[in-house]
């Protein structure tokens, strides 16, 4: 019989698949020695088995009297006792942390008759009664789907009836009419009564827990978050310590560095007389740890050496729990904490600098994706300087975001689908939240500390964010919010300054950001590391400038059509697609040379040393026409010809499929004048630049191939151009003239294409379009819900097939490389830039990835990361 059940003592922090990471952790906290209160945990095979049979085994439920008989002996404590009742929390835990997704009971085994043995024991009734509502609160919410708002309701109404100000001014009587008001929200309508059996109690609620598995928000946090639907959440069943015992007890959250920014501090908050939840939800703002070491500095002592100890332990920073019960600290939890991307960076670079991990760990740590969010633009100090501050509270998540205030995240939700940007503002946030925040550019509560769930969830997910902004008072029944005189209403613009934790009324200009400091360090090393180089997609200066900022190899792919939509140059070639003939085109030829000529000049003098790769003109000649009739009025005028015979052309040149059709190498074909003087413009930039001193060796690529002999034809027509403009030179020119490989023929006849080609370079928006069958432009209507029913896995355009387009891919590598050996092979496909899809083509021998310039850093990470599983891998393959 496979064991289900595992005190702590019997585990250790490599357990985490089984026993989830609170389960791991705390295992491995109690075989430090560390102060954790007793208790056990129910496994992730448990939970695997509830699942399939919605059900606790039989099984399970011997091991799990059994644990409890263990931990009565170990506390001298029992459920029911009238003397010493045994209390028990029951907690959910993920292998990979899902803060708040999934659910908690604290305060089990309280009932009518316990509580006044509680009240009699402790000789305190009032905080005897305070665990009771808490209990009859969360296990009629998460065991019976109670609302909240049902029992905060009457929490305020009793503060209001009274006048009090805070929680903690109700009175034992007080509390015990908030008991019998709670324990009426039980017994009606399908709601059975509240189970006064501790035991009864503890079932449900592991039940509650396996079933949060898969509750909306834990659902929808694993698809954001990349997290397999598969792993189940293990139970841990734990003594209760009471952080509501009194003023000498208290409750805190804590990371072992700032999780916003990274510093090596201790970061830390607390609420005396309160219960864990207090702090998490934000229900009220705690206060610094710093108000602890002044208060009661052998605790705070004691739990900095702790904390210390266990960032140690596990080489990264830490999210901890504790509890203070009558002047003792335990703790409750241990894991790596939640942490900005910014925070991220820095604490794996110290952590290498303080000898703690490796380079190569370092890089492994950071999420890819995560590193795009560094690179967002930051409120222009300029324009900043001229702004009023609305208010400031603390600042959770930094970076720069504008966007229209909504109150509810259902509401954020829908505005963000709309195509607006979104800015949610609460009084606080809570797990049902999850949709709203992911939909929104920034996260603002008026409660809540650093450690709340809005802070730790904007800082998981790369979200701006600023909580505890007191001076907000939200209204969310006429979708408002006030402060001090200023009503911001639904849709309002405001501003979030999550670096200092300012808002402001109306949209700030931003600035660009930059690589600099820790990520400039990760980078280097990521560079270093890396097997494949990173490139760039760019058509213009501006574009190539801002990629070489983030360190691009160079340019791996220019568009050369882009270059043509500026009115004065679409202009010129409409002209050339409407002439007649030969004749016709010469002139905007001319023009268009002239024009293209610069462009390539800039480009090259930008890169220096740097490659270039130039493709020639590929898109459908149809996209450069009028498609309107008040456009063929006015280019009529434009370019001296008839509406009638403008109107007459243009149908002439519409193709049933376009994207199949006129195009790439095809154009070349027939209208051979056009990239003959593309290459004039080439060999003009360079022969330019000679005489300047810097010697540059083209990279021409040829689109849309599809067999050696068209390549070979292709090649001919541009060498011989070459070859004129070459002809009184005294210098060699060095090039190469390569294709983009984008159709499924050439791929599989990869061996012969070679034969024409220096390099090849997969374009994978064609090459997938081609492969499923699928027009790229059109599959919005469908995608959504083909990746919704798992038909598939994700948008194949923003995440290469592996299975077929991968499949071809690996076909034309094959291929191309028995036939030249060192033929160098890039990817400059929208998929150039995904980190799952750059795994996979560091293992089929891709020398190259080009993307858009804000994916460069994104793309540097992620080579080097798979560079370094390779590694690994290979090592343990020779184990």
């Amino acid at each position: 019989m496979t064991k289900q059940i595992y005190a702590f003592s019997e585990g250790n922090m490599n357990m985490r698949g089984l026993l989830g990471g609170k389960g791991a952790n705390l295992a491995e906290m109690t075989n430090l020695g560390l102060p954790v209160p007793h208790g056990f945990t129910l496994t992730t095979e448990a939970c695997h088995d509830y699942q399939e049979h919605q059900r606790l085994s039989d099984a399970l439920l011997t091991e799990l009297d059994t644990a409890l008989d263990q931990l009565s002996q170990t506390t001298g404590k029992t459920f029911n006792s009238q003397t010493n009742p045994l209390l028990i929390s029951v907690r959910s835990g993920a292998a990979i942390s899902m803060p708040g997704m999934m659910d908690t009971i604290l305060n089990i085994g309280l009932n009518d008759e316990t509580v006044v043995a509680l009240a009699e024991m402790t000789h305190n009734p009032r905080f005897a009664y305070d665990s009771y509502r808490r209990l009859l609160a969360m296990f009629g919410n998460v065991v019976y789907g109670l609302s909240e708002d049902g029992f905060d309701q009457i929490l305020t109404d009793m503060k209001q009836q009274k006048g009090y100000e805070s929680d903690l001014d109700l009175t034992t009587d007080d509390l015990r009419q908030i008991v019998q008001a709670f324990k009426a929200q039980y017994g009606t309508g399908n709601v059975p009564a509240f189970p006064q059996s501790p035991k009864d109690q503890l079932l449900a609620a592991i039940n509650a827990v396996f079933e949060s598995w898969n509750n909306h928000r834990a659902q929808v946090y694993r698809k954001q978050n990349h997290i397999s639907e598969d792993l189940g959440t293990a139970v841990n069943v734990q003594e209760m310590v009471f952080g509501n015992a009194g003023e000498d007890s208290g409750t805190g959250v804590a990371f072992t560095r700032n999780p916003a920014t990274g510093e090596k501090q201790l970061f830390a908050e607390y609420l005396l007389n309160a219960q864990g939840e207090d702090v998490v939800a934000g229900i009220r703002t705690p206060q610094s740890i710093d108000v602890l070491k002044r208060d009661m500095p052998e605790m705070y002592n004691q739990f900095a050496t702790i904390a210390a100890k266990l960032e140690a332990h596990y080489r990264d920073m830490q999210d901890l729990e504790f509890t203070i019960e009558h002047g003792k600290l335990y703790l409750l939890q241990a894991r790596d904490g939640k942490r900005t991307p910014y925070a991220a960076v820095k604490i794996a670079v110290d952590l290498v600098h303080e000898g703690l991990i490796s380079e190569a760990e370092a890089l492994l740590r950071i999420n890819p994706e995560s590193v795009s969010a560094m690179l967002h633009p930051e409120f222009d100090a300029q324009d900043l300087a001229k702004q009023s501050v609305l208010t400031t509270g603390l600042p959770a998540s930094p970076g720069a975001a504008t966007g229209q205030v909504y109150f509810t995240a259902a509401d954020a939700k829908t505005a963000s689908e709309a195509g607006k940007k979104v800015i949610l503002m609460r009084q606080d946030t809570s797990p049902e939240d999850i949709e709203g925040m992911i939909a929104s550019q920034a996260i603002v509560t008026s409660r809540g500390g650093m450690t709340s769930h809005a802070a730790v969830v904007a800082r998981g997910m790369g979200s701006n964010g600023v909580v505890g902004a007191h001076e907000i008072n939200v209204d969310y029944q006429s979708k408002k919010a006030v402060v001090h005189n200023q009503e911001i209403h639904e849709g309002d613009w405001v501003s979030v300054d999550g670096t200092t934790g300012d808002l402001y009324l109306g949209q700030l200009a931003t600035s660009d950001a930059t690589v600099k400091g820790e990520l400039s360090t990760l980078l280097d090393w990521a560079k270093e590391t890396a097997t494949m180089g990173v490139y760039t997609n760019a058509d213009t200066p501006q574009d190539f400038q801002k990629a070489l900022d983030f360190d691009a190899d160079g340019i791996g792919l220019t568009r050369t059509e882009h270059m043509f939509f500026k009115p004065e140059r679409l202009l010129q070639m409409r002209r050339l697609i409407l002439a007649e003939d030969a004749a016709g085109r010469k002139a905007p030829l001319i023009e268009l040379q002239r024009m293209q000529q610069d462009d390539f000049y800039q480009l090259y003098k930008l890169a220096g040393d740097k490659a270039v790769t130039i493709r020639l003109l590929d898109p459908p000649l149809h996209e450069f026409l009028p498609h309107d009739e008040n456009e063929i009025q006015a280019v009529s005028q434009q370019i001296g010809l008839s509406p009638e015979r403008l109107r007459e052309r243009t149908n002439a040149l519409k193709e049933l499929n376009p994207m199949l059709g006129h195009r790439g190498d095809r154009l070349a074909v027939t209208f051979p004048d056009i990239y003959q003087m593309q290459v004039r413009a080439i060999m003009t930039a360079v022969l330019r630049l000679h005489d300047e001193g810097l010697e540059v060796h083209p990279h021409i690529m040829i689109p849309l191939t599809d067999s050696k002999p068209e390549m070979a034809w292709v090649r001919q027509l541009v060498e011989d151009q070459l070859t004129a403009m070459m002809a009184d030179q005294k210098f060699k020119l060095d090039y190469t003239i390569g294709t983009m490989m984008e159709m499924p023929r050439a791929c599989v006849t990869a061996d012969q294409v070679a034969e024409a080609s220096d390099f090849f370079s997969f374009g994978t928006n064609d090459l997938t379009q081609l492969t499923f069958g699928y027009s790229r432009d059109d599959v919005g209507s469908f995608m959504p819900e083909y990746i919704k029913q798992g038909i598939l896995p994700a948008d194949p355009f923003q995440t290469v097939d592996v299975e077929g387009v991968g499949a071809l891919m690996k076909i034309a590598i094959e291929k191309g490389r028995s036939t030249k050996p060192k033929l160098p092979i890039g990817v400059c496909g929208e998929v150039g830039g995904d980190p799952a899809s750059i795994t996979f083509f560091n293992a089929i021998g891709i020398t190259y990835v080009s993307c858009s310039p804000y994916r460069v850093p994104v793309a540097r990470l992620a080579s080097a990361q798979a560079t370094l599983k390779a590694t690994q891998a290979l090592k343990k393959a020779t184990v």
